[in-house]
């Protein structure tokens, strides 16, 4: 995972001072494999940064996309098809490795969401899974 503070940094360094040369950022998002991006705002913004750089077509963003109503942030998420469920079946879905695992996981994940999706109409709030979740680093 790689947590990027400056989003200038994706631009190229002859185009901004913060920006990384063509080797250090293939060397931190490969030239041939998928990046999934999870971002906070309009995914355009990251492709429109991103979009001369060698592994463009293989760069995937989950962002805001303007759908559903205010709620809980996390609904936002679900709702905008960035939630940590949609992360994880971007992800499985781009590793072929995963043979018929990555079926298996895609379903557990559609299944939360569902189990999501009826705990917050019925609640008003996030599942507790989500809601009491803590970083344990």
């Amino acid at each position: 995972m790689i947590d990027i503070v400056d989003l200038m940094t994706l631009q190229p360094r002859e185009e901004h001072p913060h920006g990384l040369s063509d080797w250090d950022f293939d060397s931190l998002f490969t030239t041939d494999k998928a990046v999934i991006f999870a971002y906070h705002g309009y995914p355009w913004l990251i492709h429109r940064l991103t979009y001369r750089r060698t592994n463009h077509r293989n760069l995937h963003v989950r962002g805001y996309k303007e759908e559903g109503t205010t709620t809980t942030p996390f609904d936002m998420t679900v709702r905008n098809k960035a939630s940590r469920y949609h992360l994880v079946m971007d992800v499985v879905s781009r590793v072929p490795k995963l043979g018929y695992h990555a079926a298996y996981l895609k379903q557990l994940m559609r299944d939360k969401l569902t189990e999501h999706c009826h705990y917050i109409t019925r609640h008003g709030e996030d599942m507790p899974e989500v809601r009491d979740w803590k970083w344990r680093g």
